[in-house]
């Protein structure tokens, strides 16, 4: 969810440029069930204009009033929103509404901590009750030094000894390399940076596509297999391989061998994979098996796809269910709470 929070950063750094103050409510707890879970936010500035969200529409209109005492008195409180009677979600938010004033540094921090690809954490101090309290608010954590929500750290944020913590661990922002630059490319591009993702293209060359092209994509780079950069790569990255030649695919796949993506996909029908890999193990003999293990052929989901906007849904789909280690069942057959586990500290 770091993409959520960045688009939160850039809306704070507009409003503060035009003077507005800012408060940030994030649900940090929940009993039940909920559309949002804890660790979804929204900023919120004094001319009542919002980024984010932490539900399906109408807690938001809850918050927007709520908001207004603590841009008055500048201090942090817990409201609850009891979704039973007015979402039919069976489950009861905690939302920590506070301040959001961060220091110059901390966002120079944050800005560097994106950029390099690095994890970072938030831990948000509160009581499960309906409370005004100076002591709640939130802290980054980045590169192990401390940068509170607003101002500096004071002795209050620092008494956690009897408030709860809920703590959440942001990793960067999870980015698709899409190795090819045809119309299907586009799509998949396009469902991707719906999904928050962040989308490099690899082109070749002789390609006629720019940047534009490809809508919401960070870059396109007109590289060959010779002189990719894998150290694009790291563990929160897939790779989906489209280049629609099978040579090229084949060159990719040697070159990404060095690599260490989470997810590696394979267009096309079962032979071409079984050749491709093969081919790919003929000349790569001594291959980790952890390596062949992230090979996905053919990419997607069978959810009966059969136009590129579908395919490109079948694809995002798959590569979802595997960074979140999920096995994909429709959610009728899951008995219980839909949510992941919540973490808690000094509870």
């Amino acid at each position: 969810m770091v993409h959520e929070f960045i688009e939160i950063i850039q809306s704070y750094k507009a409003a503060k440029h035009k003077g507005l103050q800012s408060v940030i409510a994030i649900v940090v707890d929940l009993d039940g069930s909920s559309y949002r879970k804890p660790g979804v936010r929204m900023i919120i500035h004094e001319n009542g204009q919002m980024t984010g969200a932490v539900s399906g529409g109408c807690v938001e209109k809850e918050i927007l009033k709520q908001s207004s005492t603590v841009f008055r008195t500048g201090e942090a409180k817990v409201i609850t929103y009891d979704g039973r009677y007015r979402l039919g979600c069976e489950g009861i938010l905690y939302i920590l509404i506070e301040m959001f004033d961060p220091k110059l540094e901390m966002l120079n921090s944050f800005d560097s901590c994106i950029k390099n690809r690095k994890e970072l954490r938030i831990d948000s101090f509160y009581a499960k009750e309906v409370i005004v309290n100076s002591k709640f608010g939130s802290l980054f954590i980045i590169n192990k030094k401390v940068y509170p929500f607003k101002g500096y750290v004071s002795p209050e944020i620092e008494n956690r000894l009897k408030l709860n913590i809920f703590s959440q661990k942001l990793n960067p922002p999870f980015r698709l390399l899409i190795i090819g630059a045809e119309h299907d490319a586009v799509r998949l591009c396009l469902q991707a940076c719906a999904l928050g993702w962040e989308v490099i293209i690899v082109a070749s060359s002789s390609s006629p596509q720019i940047l534009n092209d490809f809508p919401g994509a960070k870059n396109i780079l007109y590289k060959s297999a010779e002189t990719m950069d894998i150290s694009l790569i790291d563990q929160y990255t897939a790779a989906i391989l489209m280049t629609h030649n099978y040579a090229r695919d084949l060159q990719f796949l040697s070159v990404l061998r060095n690599s260490e993506p989470v997810y590696i996909g394979l267009l096309g029908s079962t032979n071409r994979r079984e050749c491709l890999l093969n081919a790919f193990i003929e000349e790569n003999p001594d291959i980790n098996n952890s390596f062949l293990d992230v090979i996905y052929g053919p990419t997607g989901l069978n959810i009966g796809a059969i136009t590129p906007q579908e395919i490109a849904l079948s694809i995002c789909a798959e590569i979802l269910s595997v960074i979140r280690k999920k096995e994909p069942d429709p959610l009728k057959n899951i008995k219980g709470v839909l949510h992941y586990p919540i973490i808690h500290e000094n509870e």
